[in-house]
């Protein structure tokens, strides 16, 4: 998660935070419009959290729904809104998920400890 009193990033980090390597975002900031980061004057990218934001959406929409890259464009722009909205259920649905993973895990020990105490 960022840093919220941070007020740019590096490319590094950023590719961290997303998951992904430094030369897809480079490549997603030729493909996506809306992706513009800042330019420190040596040239690095200096990413702001709404920037971050929208590389959630692309990573959202390209990796995890499995959306050409045209598609998530057409998306980006004519459903941000939605597209918020989904990701927001789908890290419920994975918080969920693994809340269950160890419910069970610990379910399945406590099973185990009572057959093997008997």
């Amino acid at each position: 998660m960022p840093d919220i009193n941070k007020q740019f990033y590096r490319i590094r980090e950023v590719a961290e935070i997303i998951g992904v390597q430094p030369s897809t975002l480079r490549y997603w900031e030729n493909e996506f419009t809306e992706l513009s980061p800042k330019r420190s004057l040596s040239h690095a990218r200096r990413y702001t959290t709404s920037d971050i934001e929208k590389l959630r959406m692309i990573y959202f929409l390209v990796k995890v729904k499995g959306l050409k890259l045209e598609a998530a464009k057409e998306q980006m722009r004519v459903n941000k809104h939605n597209i918020d909205r989904q990701m927001g259920i789908v890290s419920s649905l994975e918080e969920i998920k693994v809340q269950m993973k160890g419910l069970m895990n610990a379910l399945s020990k406590r099973i185990q400890d009572e057959k093997f105490n008997k």
